[in-house]
């Protein structure tokens, strides 16, 4: 029989509207965290695999959290367990202690300790949080290592193509002036540009900078964050791999935080913030919605065509058979593999591409360069 999650499964949080999608309200009481980025990216993973180990090991989590403090290099996240251990000395939930750190706990992580404390479970919730972490660390890195290589490459070309252009071709220019024949368009085009890049170039690098800073500051926004992930998803090679870490994100999240027992409507709020991409977001939102009133997640899924239709059938298994856990872990799994096969091939895929957008760049201001010089015979002798 399949299963109907009703939506009186728990008291939800108010939800606020945020551009063209919904998602949970934040907390009013945020505790700034200096370094707050590195030390998700760096120390929390080690720090949860460490208190999941410690906790199975019967150690008390006061002493846990003190060994912890004293182990851990970074001053701001030393002061974080601090504040922990403080909390929990005076009476309070390890998870209560969490959200008062928003910056370093966020409500993905909060809600599986508080479902592991529920349950009696925290070390086992801690380890799969951990992995979990891990996971996530692992593929940033990925993408950031397949995505070093052409931006390092272009920022290169660009910066090689602006020299030439302002401090080479003036050279050029100058002897070039002295053979009293028109020289080819191409020469005429980069002996222009070049002349107004060093005539204008700080106003051209300040607008540059200007444009660049209206720009991030438009992406913050929440409009601008939408059409920026629709934008995204829509962009030939990167596109489908954006989708498929969002989906591989998604079910992975999702698969976590339904064993840990964490509510359904409560997971489809974080599970639509932490997927990464507004798009997908705010079709989960609406997802939640129908689930709320009773209806199937899979049939709501199955309605928008950015899901593939692989997450929606094991999906609807899922729902089935009362292990969407599972299912859902094992789309995860699948994506890990499909994402670095894509990483794979994006690589291979670019490289070829980089050499075209070298030739061009680079390969075209040297020949507009010495395009006189290959037809020095007409130019002395017009």
């Amino acid at each position: 029989m399949a299963i109907k999650w009703s939506g009186q499964e728990t008291r939800q949080k108010p939800l606020a509207r945020v551009g063209h999608w919904v998602r949970p309200s934040t907390r009013d009481s945020r505790k700034r965290i200096p370094g707050a980025a590195k030390i998700r990216a760096r120390e929390l993973p080690v720090f949860t695999r460490m208190v999941a180990a410690m906790l199975d090991s019967g150690i008390p989590l006061v002493q846990t959290l003190a060994a912890l403090e004293e182990q851990t290099s970074s001053k701001p996240f030393r002061s974080v367990i601090a504040g922990l251990r403080l909390k929990i000395e005076a009476g309070s939930d390890f998870s209560a202690g969490l959200s008062e750190y928003p910056d370093v706990f966020d409500e993905l992580y909060v809600s599986m300790m508080r479902a592991g404390e529920a349950g009696g479970l925290l070390s086992e919730i801690a380890g799969r949080v951990a992995r979990y972490l891990e996971a996530s660390v692992r593929l940033r890195r990925k993408v950031k290592s397949a995505m070093m290589y052409p931006t390092v490459v272009m920022v290169l070309a660009l910066g090689i193509a602006t020299a030439m252009i302002i401090w080479l071709i003036p050279v050029f220019s100058d002897i070039y002036q002295d053979f009293g024949s028109k020289l080819p368009g191409p020469t005429r085009m980069l002996i222009a540009l070049s002349g107004f890049l060093r005539k204008y170039f700080l106003f051209v690098a300040a607008g540059l900078v200007a444009a660049g800073a209206m720009f991030a500051r438009w992406k913050k926004t929440p409009t601008g964050r939408y059409h920026w992930d629709a934008f995204v998803l829509r962009f030939p090679l990167i596109g489908e791999l954006a989708k498929k870490i969002c989906i591989g994100r998604f079910a992975s999240t999702f698969a976590q935080l339904i064993h840990s027992g964490v509510p359904i409507l409560e997971s489809l709020d974080i599970v639509s913030v932490a997927v990464g991409n507004r798009v997908i977001g705010r079709r989960l939102q609406e997802a939640r919605l129908t689930v709320e009133s009773g209806e199937l997640l899979s049939d709501e899924l199955q309605r928008h065509p950015i899901f593939p239709r692989m997450l929606v059938y094991m999906l609807s298994a899922g729902e089935k058979t009362g292990k969407m856990d599972e299912m859902l872990q094992k789309v995860a799994d699948f994506y890990e593999d499909e994402v670095e096969t894509a990483l794979n091939g994006l690589t291979s895929t670019i490289e070829p591409l980089l050499m075209v957008f070298l030739g061009i760049v680079v390969g075209g201001i040297v020949l507009g360069m010495f395009m006189p010089i290959f037809k020095m015979t007409e130019i002395l002798n017009p």
